[in-house]
Order: structure tokens, then C-alpha cells, then sequence
């Protein structure tokens, strides 16, 4: 890699302390969690709850289509024009500006713009996998909204989804899409075994715990990046249920370690940003944890994973 190339790569990744936008956060975080909600009354369960996910699109965060009687509907935060745009088949867009507002405003607009879309959107009033879990109707303690911390998170989710993307590309097995969590506001893509997993013991904050079983029913590596962890966010790694070595196995970059506390292994952010070469930094510690989970845990990897590019040479 050329010194200029590196420059570019590393200004492609962008510096967001946390402390500079932790309200900023906190309210898109309930913000998300109304339209992850409107997604979840809508669409058909998929296993593990990849149904009620959102995705890093071009512009911010999207519901993608969302099936509506005979038809569909979508809606997606845009971050560069700040507004969240909602969109019917049969009836025509409306827009909610992202700008300070409560959660509770938020919450009423959205449902509004919903209805005049003629879109019923039945959804549980609060928010899960946090506490105090604030009705939103009665959320007025969320409020704010900075623009240009709101962009710099979603380049950063951009980023993460672009590694994470070719990380995912090589596993032909069982494989959640990189998809966006609004219950805990993180960016995940999970690899199965193909076993069974032992139930899970639950205990997220608002939410049941039959939630937890169904999205760790089967045995699991998962990855991600959420906006804390570090003073930059950071990325982390887990294997569920995890197996005997797990914590030992050693695992690149330096910055990188296991946090008992966590149960998980965790990567700054800033460690990737600041690194001369931050795609190849984060993918040399989603492929070490990975081989953590499926080397102690004896996965089959012979018959899970191949080369991404094994048809190139035919294009």
C-alpha cells in the first residue's frame, strides 16, 4: 500500500468520540427503535429476528421494503439531507425532519406521516434492551439531534458494513446479513456452526426473555460495531455458546483483547481508524475471533467456508 493510498483509506474512516454526541446518540437510538418497531408489526418472523432489522444504505439507515397488504412500503433515515423519508407503493412519500426534537414529537410525527400513507402501524409503545425503558409518547428527555454527528456515524457504519461485507462473503454457510440491531444500536453479521445451541439464559432489559432464545437458538459467531466501548465506538466479537480457549485464542491487531466483563472480545475503534491500514486491521480481528469460536468450538470449516473469488477467473 502506497503512503497516499493509506492516507486516503484512513480518511475514509472518520472521528466521532462518543462524549461529542452521547445525546445526540441516545435519541437516534429511540428514534430507531420506533421505526424498527413499525418494520417488526409488519414483517413475516425470519429465524433469529432478521426480520425486524434495519440497513446501511446510501443515504443513512432503511427498513428496505417492508410488505403492506398487497403492496409495500419502506422508510429510511436520510443523513445527508436529514429528514426521514417514509414511502407507500400506492400513495406517495411523506417526510419527518431530523432536526432537535423529542422522542415523543418524533414518535407522533412519524405515526402521523403513517397514517396519512394509510399505513396501521400497531406498535409497542416503549423500548426494548434498555432502562429506564421511557414510553416514547412520554419521551421528552431525548431531544437532541446533531446533524453532522448523525453523518458521521452512519460513515462510520458505512465503513464497518464494507469490511464486514467481504469478511461475510467468505463463509457459505448458514449467515445473517451485516444488518443494524436498533434494540442494543449496533452493526452485526453472524456465522452458525449448523448446531443446535444450549437455551439461552435471557436477562437483556425490557425484553423477554424468549426474545434471547430465539436469537441464540443455534450455536454462533457474531461480529459487529456499536457507538461505545471506546472513545470512538468499538468493535467487538463473541461465539455463543462459547466455547473452552475462547478468551486465550490469540487474536490481531494489538489493540485488541477479551473483556470478561463483556464476554466478548473488543477492538477501539480509533485502533482501526488510526491504523495504516484500517480494512486490513479490522479484518485481521473478524477473521482471528472468528477462528476462535470455530477452531475451539469444532466447527466443520472445511464445508462452511470458501473463496469469495472462485469464479473470477469465468466472469
Amino acid at each position: 500500500m502506497t503512503d497516499r493510498t493509506a492516507a486516503r483509506a484512513t480518511a475514509a474512516w472518520p472521528r466521532l468520540r462518543v462524549d461529542d454526541w452521547a445525546d445526540t446518540r441516545d435519541t437516534l437510538h429511540m428514534w430507531t427503535q420506533i421505526v424498527g418497531k413499525v418494520r417488526l408489526a409488519h414483517a413475516p418472523l425470519v429465524n433469529h429476528w432478521w426480520q425486524v432489522t434495519l440497513y446501511v444504505s446510501a443515504r443513512g439507515l432503511t427498513t428496505s421494503a417492508v410488505p403492506y397488504r398487497d403492496g409495500a412500503f419502506d422508510v429510511e433515515f436520510d443523513f445527508v439531507d436529514h429528514r426521514l423519508v417514509l414511502r407507500r407503493d400506492s400513495s406517495g412519500t411523506r417526510h419527518v425532519p431530523l432536526e432537535p426534537m423529542s422522542v415523543a414529537r418524533f414518535h407522533t410525527e412519524t405515526m402521523r406521516a403513517l397514517d396519512e400513507l394509510g399505513v396501521e402501524a400497531p406498535i409497542q409503545g416503549h423500548p426494548n434492551e434498555v432502562e429506564p425503558a421511557i414510553p416514547f409518547a412520554e419521551d421528552d428527555r431525548h431531544a437532541s439531534y446533531d446533524p453532522g454527528a448523525a453523518q458521521l456515524f452512519w460513515r462510520q457504519l458505512l465503513q464497518a458494513q464494507r469490511v464486514m461485507g467481504e469478511f461475510r462473503s467468505h463463509f457459505v454457510g448458514k449467515v445473517s446479513p451485516v444488518h443494524f440491531f436498533w434494540g442494543a444500536m449496533d452493526l452485526a453479521c453472524t456465522r452458525f456452526s449448523g448446531r443446535p445451541a444450549p437455551p439461552h439464559p435471557g436477562g437483556a432489559p425490557n425484553c423477554g426473555d424468549w426474545v434471547m432464545v430465539e436469537g441464540y437458538s443455534r450455536e454462533l459467531s457474531s461480529c459487529g460495531f456499536w457507538p461505545g466501548g471506546g472513545e470512538e465506538g468499538a468493535f467487538y466479537a463473541y461465539a455463543y455458546p462459547e466455547p473452552d480457549g475462547f478468551a486465550d485464542h490469540p487474536v490481531r491487531p494489538d489493540e485488541a483483547y477479551y473483556s470478561a466483563q463483556n464476554g466478548q472480545f473488543l477492538l477501539p475503534y480509533e485502533a482501526v481508524r488510526t491504523s495504516p491500514d484500517p480494512d486490513g486491521a479490522l479484518m485481521a480481528f473478524l477473521q482471528d475471533t472468528y477462528a476462535a469460536a470455530a477452531e475451539h468450538g469444532r466447527w466443520a470449516r472445511a464445508s462452511l467456508e470458501d473463496d469469495p473469488g472462485r469464479w473470477d477467473a469465468r466472469r
